[in-house]
Order: structure tokens, then C-alpha cells, then sequence
């Protein structure tokens, strides 16, 4: 009763170190001033949601994260408003991100990347249960906890699809910055290099991505690098291009960059729509036959790519052969995060104070 009595707004928190910072806003730890509890405040900017037309994104998101109570996701705890911003209050994961881990190692083994692909496989077969795509799966939004078990966020992009009229969205905008609108129109002649590099060697390619990683994921644009061509030709999808997303993070995983990764976004995304002549494995990588199966079944057209009729149909495939899927989140992590206290942030970007 107190609770409801006390309308929540932001001067109930105290603003701590900022932990990312994206296109509407920032993400910051911040502390309850009553309970002394931790949190994740996401703050965005009302009228530059307004302009992009993202409000109705920002609505899914927060509907979703109340919606689905999933260990497997982020949780949500408050979200209010003010005349200026849109807050979310979320839960702290500060393990930092499958991004960092990605290149702090440069590769991970196979029971290394087995173990949170199936974790990515169970957050996003949460969020489909609840009739949800969620459009934007990639290392940045993939956040470890403390003991380094894997958790779903970043929901700005999600769709909820109506299943009793549709099975697939038609989308009149394409994903991400209106400088994605060029790879739309797709010339089918264009060869590999037309508007990229051709990379002398696997470690050249492998160090270009590690040095541009951090720039593009927190660019206004972002990265194509994980997005289904189906999205990008704006035909219609469905739940199937998340599972894209899937094959092109565990691809990466295990080689060391993203399977269409070029110098610049339209060469990636003409190299997405175009993925049968770029699915390809480096001559050193050391993959076994069931990784490359699988990776080739999630990198496909929609019509065969595996997980089309459930997440089940990939939790069956060989090479998940062992996996207890019921005990994953209470089994010991793949890797354990350093975290001194739980104010730390060491695994997470350092960002200036600037006002947003």
C-alpha cells in the first residue's frame, strides 16, 4: 500500500557510473534510496523516439520485459516516466557482455560456445513462447551475471505478432539507420569486393573486426553483422530470424568475426542477402563436422533453416548431443566473470559524463 501511495520517479534513485550509451539515451547503475538495492536505469530521450518512430518499440519492450518472467531474461522492476525522459529500472547483470568475452578471447572452444548458444537457444525460445520476435540477438545484447550464466536484453526491437491473423511481419521500415536503406535495393553482380576489402588472411580480418568492434556496436547505425536477409529485403518474417541471428554469433564465436563482416555495413548487408556465396569456414579454423552442420542449417533460407517448427528442432541436433537443458542455469558457468562488489563495472565500457 505504501508503494502504491509513493508515486516512483528518478529522484528515488541515486545515479551512479554510466554503463552504456546508445541512440535515445544511456544505460547507468544507479541505487534505491530506500532499500539501498543495485539497478540498471535505462534513460531515454521522449522526443527523440518521437521523431524515429520508436515509441511503439519502446512500448513492446517495456510490455515484454513485464510480460516474461524467465530466468533467462532481463528482469524489469519499475518504469515511470517525466516531462522529458522514459526510465527503466532493470536488474544489474555486471558479468558485462558476450561481446567482451568475445574479445577478450578471440575464440571460444566448442563446450565453451556450446554452453551459451544453449542458454541464447532458452532466452529466445522464452521470448518466443510469449509471441514476441525479437529481431535484435547479438553478443552486445547477450549479459552475463556475476557467476557468468547468460541473460537476454536490449528488447527495443522486439514485435509481438498477433498469431491469430499473421505468422510473419511485413516491415515498411528497415532495421537501423536510414544508411541501411541502400542494401534494400541489392545488386546481384556486385562480387565480395565491390565495396569491401578482400582480406589477405584470416588473422588480418579477425584484427580489422577486433579493432572496429567497440566503434560500430555503439554507433547510431550499429552493426548488420547478425540480421536474417529475409529482414533486410523487407519480404515478411517471422520467429525464424532470430535463429539467424543464433547461427551468425556461434559462427563467430568459434571462427573470430561474423561470417559477413566487411569495412562497411552495405557491403555486410549485400553480403547477407547474398549469404550462398559467403557462408563460408576459414581453411585453419578447426571446427567439428556437427558445429558446421549446425551453423550451415541457421545460415539458410527460411524454408529449411532449423528451429522453423521450434526451438526443440535445434536442441536436437548433435551437437547439443549431452546437454541437459533443464539444469543449464544451475550448473557452473562456462566462464566466470571477475566481480569484486556489486558496484563494479570493470566488464563494462567506460563512458564520459555528458548530459543526453
Amino acid at each position: 500500500m505504501r508503494l502504491k501511495r509513493h508515486k516512483i520517479c528518478v529522484d528515488d534513485f541515486e545515479l551512479l557510473t554510466i554503463i552504456g550509451r546508445g541512440a535515445f539515451g544511456e544505460v547507468r547503475l544507479c541505487r534505491e534510496k530506500t532499500s539501498g538495492n543495485i539497478y540498471a536505469m535505462k534513460k531515454l530521450k521522449k522526443s527523440d523516439m518521437v521523431i524515429r518512430g520508436q515509441v511503439e518499440h519502446v512500448r513492446a519492450e517495456r510490455n515484454l520485459m513485464a510480460e516474461v518472467a524467465s530466468h533467462c531474461t532481463v528482469k524489469l522492476y519499475y518504469s515511470f516516466q517525466d516531462t522529458e525522459y522514459l526510465y527503466l529500472i532493470m536488474e544489474y547483470l555486471p558479468g558485462g557482455d558476450i561481446m567482451t568475452l568475445l574479445m577478450r578471447e578471440d575464440t571460444l572452444t566448442e563446450p565453451v560456445a556450446r554452453f551459451y548458444i544453449a542458454e541464447t537457444i532458452l532466452a529466445i525460445e522464452s521470448i518466443h513462447k510469449h509471441n514476441y520476435i525479437h529481431r535484435d540477438i547479438k553478443p552486445d545484447n547477450l549479459l552475463l551475471d556475476k557467476n557468468g550464466h547468460m541473460k537476454l536484453s536490449d528488447f527495443g526491437l522486439c514485435k509481438p505478432i498477433d498469431c491469430s491473423k499473421l505468422s510473419t511481419l511485413s516491415e515498411d521500415e528497415p532495421m537501423g539507420d536510414d544508411n541501411l536503406k541502400e542494401s534494400m535495393d541489392v545488386d546481384s553482380s556486385l562480387s565480395e569486393t565491390a565495396n569491401g576489402r578482400r582480406w589477405r588472411s584470416q588473422h588480418e580480418q579477425l584484427q580489422h573486426w577486433q579493432m572496429n568492434r567497440r566503434k560500430l556496436a555503439f554507433s547510431t547505425v550499429g552493426t548488420p553483422d547478425y540480421i536474417a536477409p529475409e529482414v533486410l529485403l523487407k519480404k515478411g518474417y517471422g520467429m525464424e530470424c532470430d535463429w539467424w541471428s543464433l547461427g551468425a554469433i556461434m559462427y563467430e564465436m568459434l571462427v573470430g568475426y561474423p561470417p559477413f563482416y566487411s569495412d562497411d555495413p552495405i557491403t555486410t548487408c549485400r553480403k547477407i542477402v547474398h549469404w550462398r556465396n559467403h557462408v563460408k569456414f576459414p581453411d585453419d579454423s578447426r571446427l567439428s563436422p556437427e558445429a558446421r552442420d549446425l551453423i550451415c542449417r541457421l545460415l539458410c533460407d527460411v524454408d529449411h533453416r532449423i528451429g522453423g517448427a521450434g526451438a526443440d528442432q535445434i536442441k536436437a541436433h548433435p551437437w547439443f548431443r549431452g546437454v541437459a537443458w533443464d539444469k543449464l542455469y544451475e550448473m557452473e558457468a562456462a566462464f566466470k566473470p571477475q566481480v569484486n562488489d556489486e558496484l563494479d563495472t570493470q566488464n563494462f565500457m567506460k563512458f564520459d559524463e555528458v548530459s543526453v
